[in-house]
């Protein structure tokens, strides 16, 4: 675990943010007093940003994922009989 100053974290940013995504905690000061923790991302914790915001809008409750696992597009059902469409367009066409 190290700690670091707010002015010295400021100007060495990347540095810290490193050392986090390597596993150490980074104990952020400001006067010899911590205001925050710079932590490494959860194990299990998606490594895509969208996919991380997605389960955390889950776990918050603000959305509920789909009851069943999708199995592909839904069955299409035709409008109409090729044989009747081709009806129609003959009478559309015979008006003319």
């Amino acid at each position: 675990m190290r700690s670091v100053g707010l002015k010295v974290l400021k100007n060495k940013l990347s540095e810290y943010v490193r050392l986090a995504a390597h596993g150490e905690t980074v104990l952020v000061t400001d006067r010899d007093r911590v205001v925050a923790e710079i932590v490494p991302p959860e194990k299990n914790r998606t490594p895509v940003l969208a996919d991380a915001l997605l389960a955390e809008a889950v776990r918050q409750g603000w959305i509920t994922p789909p009851a069943l696992p999708p199995s592909g597009p839904p069955p299409r059902k035709p409008v109409m009989s090729f044989r009747e469409l081709r009806r129609e367009l003959e009478r559309d066409r015979s008006d003319r």
